[in-house]
């Protein structure tokens, strides 16, 4: 299940903190001398797991990044890139939730694409929220019908969903997977798609606005399933084809909680839906 891989990612990442960690701990206790002590004190400010209050500095404050993928589109109809009605209520909740809890945002962020300003609209709704949104074009999904046709250039049959026609549904994903791959590693360049260096430059170039201007802020990030898992696997470090499995993974209005200073991102949580997690809600879980 999606949960227990990013439990599992989480768990690697904090792994490499920990011991990132001791090495460096090992380095302070090995080159403490007296007239070294206050180097050795800033250097044990940087170590993770240290109470901020005791060691970050007031203007470095930790601020917090939530990435929020497109409520349910239109998969299988002529306009993917519009929200069904079962997206526009995850977004409407979504934003309940959050209030309920007082969330406050500090900036929100959007994709230009219509599925991510339905989205924002929808949590703004559910929220009570009026922010005036950046648009960034970095945060737009790959076309995943170029991506398909550049590996298969004859016409596919569009599946409206894996219940009505399953294997089909499989098909199509199965191909998309295949064609990802390819585009990652520059095989095939699909038609009207910017090539994945500049693809990836696009999110990171976002990811890179926020460190550097929402010092300690909360901010919402509202995107698409690809340039949502290529931004967890920029910060941990993965592989594609790692890459390309979360993004075939991740769920409608789902949260990714990224934790960020202005020199780096950490990744707390990936494709959580905390606002579905009720009974009545069992049946508002989807991936398309």
């Amino acid at each position: 299940m999606p949960t227990i891989e990013a439990q599992g990612l989480c768990r690697l990442a904090m792994e490499k903190d920990r011991k990132a960690a001791r090495v460096r701990a090992t380095d302070i206790r090995h080159g403490c001398g007296g007239r070294h002590l206050r180097d050795c004190r800033a250097a044990a400010q940087s170590l993770p797991g240290q109470s901020r209050a005791a060691t970050r500095p007031q203007n470095a404050a930790m601020g917090t990044l939530y990435l929020v993928r497109h409520g349910q589109a239109s998969f299988g109809s002529d306009d993917y890139d519009r929200l069904s009605d079962m997206g526009q209520r995850q977004s409407v909740q979504l934003g309940r939730y959050w209030a309920e809890r007082g969330m406050v945002f500090d900036a929100v962020i959007t994709g230009t694409l219509r599925r991510h300003q339905q989205t924002w609209a929808g949590i703004a709704e559910g929220a009570g929220l009026s922010h005036e949104p950046l648009a960034w074009a970095g945060l737009n999904e790959y076309d995943s019908e170029a991506v398909i046709r550049a590996i298969h250039p004859h016409p596919l049959q569009k599946p409206r969903s894996a219940a009505e026609a399953p294997e089909l549904y499989r098909h199509h994903f199965r191909l998309l997977r295949d064609g990802l791959a390819q585009w990652m590693a520059g095989t095939v360049s699909p038609q009207g798609m910017p090539s994945y260096t500049e693809f990836v430059r696009g999110v990171t170039g976002a990811l890179d606005h926020v460190r550097a201007n929402h010092h300690g802020q909360n901010v919402l990030l509202v995107s698409s399933g690809g340039p949502i898992s290529t931004a967890v696997g920029h910060v941990l470090g993965l592989s594609p084809e790692a890459t390309i499995e979360l993004n075939l993974r991740i769920r409608n209005s789902a949260v990714t909680e990224f934790q960020f200073n202005p020199k780096r991102h950490t990744l707390l949580s990936y494709n959580t839906l905390p606002h579905l997690d009720r009974a009545e809600f069992r049946d508002w879980m989807t991936y398309a």
